[in-house]
This record gives C-alpha cells, structure tokens and sequence, in this order.
C-alpha cells in the first residue's frame, strides 16, 4: 500500500501498517473466544461463523439462539456504516487523525461492554440484558473495525477474516518460488490463532471481562504507536 502526500511521491506503508494490523489480528481472536466461549455461542467479529450460526439456530440446533446472532449482525452492520462515515470524514486529512479517532471509539465500546460484562452469569447467560448488551457493543466495535481496515487496503490483512488468506497460503505453494506475502499471510493466521487461545485461557481463569478489556487497551496502545510514525501525517486518500 501508498499513501500520496499533497505535494509529493507516493510513500510505502510496509514498516508501519502492516504490524499494527497484525495486532488488531489478535484482539479479534480475544473479541471472538469472548463472544463463543462467554455470551452464548455467538460471534461478534467473524460474521461468516455467526450467519452459520444462525442458520444452525434457525434450523432449531440445541445449544444456539436467534436473537444473540441477529443482533451480532446487525450491531456489526451499524458499525460497519458509521465506520464508513468515518473514514470519508476524513479524506484528504492525515491518517493520524482518522485511525485514533477510530480506535477511541473501538475502545472505548469494548471497555463499557467489559465493564458490564462482569455482571454475566456465564453458565446461566444471565442476565438476558447485560448479554445482549455485550454482543452489541462488541459487535459494532468490531463492525466500525472493519469498515476503517477495509478503507485502508492492506492486502491480506482484513485481522477478521481469514478463509482467503489461508487459500492465498495453499494457492501459491503451486509455484516454484515462495509468495512473496507468504509471511504476510501466516502473520495473520498465527495474530487470530494466538488471540483466540489467549482470550480462552483469559476467560476460563479470569473472567468475561479480561479478554475484552485486554482487546481494548491492545487496540488503542497499536493505533498510538503507529501514530508516532511520520507516515501517520500522511493524508488518507479515497
């Protein structure tokens, strides 16, 4: 990826973009051992497993709901537009200013549903409320996530999906030569992976609320630091 300055060449973002996204790759890995392990069987960050999920409910499949998973969707939806409207606000303007102003309110979302998620009966999913109140939180969190990281146009690094970039990994090995995104790729495999058996060991030994709290602060402390990179004075382009 570039990013064109006003009155200048084209600058690559490899050095900078790539591992805070890389970052954001693991939170979602905490954000959905969350959701599965904690709230009910529902995912509020991989919405491919949550439209199964709810195809599994709606069939009648013991053990899953349909409220928890439309309301995922549609709390991810919203996210997903206001994180639109976010990132066109601030065309033309430096990425510094879009990228914080979108990780404070990703942030700030998984925090307040962390906080309310220490009320959670995990084994009754009770109450009713503080849980869905949850899947809505986190659910637009990661809706507004999705939208900013699909505006910036990293290649292979979506940090919530990962059915094409394992397909990239197996689909290149037909050729002599290793993929030159092949790091890339497995990067972001290994960021879910080690997230997800983070957020589990969390959750089972310390609660709810830690894996969401954790994803939070990582969040916000990976947006900082990419900030103090100069390239983050770079205005973002359409």
């Amino acid at each position: 990826m570039t990013v064109t300055p006003a009155n200048g060449p084209a600058v690559p973002l490899k050095s900078s973009l790539p591992p805070l996204l890389l970052l954001l790759s693991a939170t979602t890995g905490l954000v959905d051992a969350a959701s599965v392990l904690g709230l009910g069987k529902v995912f509020t960050a991989n919405m491919t497993g949550n439209v199964v999920f709810l195809g599994f409910a709606t069939a009648g499949a013991p053990g899953f709901k349909v409220i928890p998973a439309v309301m995922a969707l549609l709390a991810f939806m919203l996210g997903a537009w206001g994180g639109g409207r976010l990132a066109r606000a601030h065309i033309e303007l430096p990425l510094r200013r879009w990228l914080l102003r979108a990780a404070a309110i990703e942030t700030a979302l998984l925090w307040i549903a962390a906080a309310i998620s220490t009320k959670i009966d995990i084994a009754a999913q009770a109450p009713e409320i503080a849980v869905l109140s949850v899947i809505v939180l986190t659910g637009f969190a990661m809706g507004l996530r999705n939208a900013t990281v699909r505006a910036l146009k990293v290649p292979d690094l979506t940090t919530t999906v990962l059915t094409l970039t394992i397909t990239g990994i197996a689909a290149d090995m037909t050729g002599r030569a290793t993929s030159p995104n092949f790091l890339r790729r497995f990067g972001a495999v290994l960021s879910i992976f080690l997230g997800a058996a983070v957020g589990a060991l969390l959750l089972l030994h310390l609660g709810l609320a830690v894996p969401l709290a954790l994803a939070g602060t990582m969040v916000l402390a990976a947006t900082l630091f990419f900030t103090r990179n100069p390239e983050a004075d770079l205005p973002r382009r359409a």
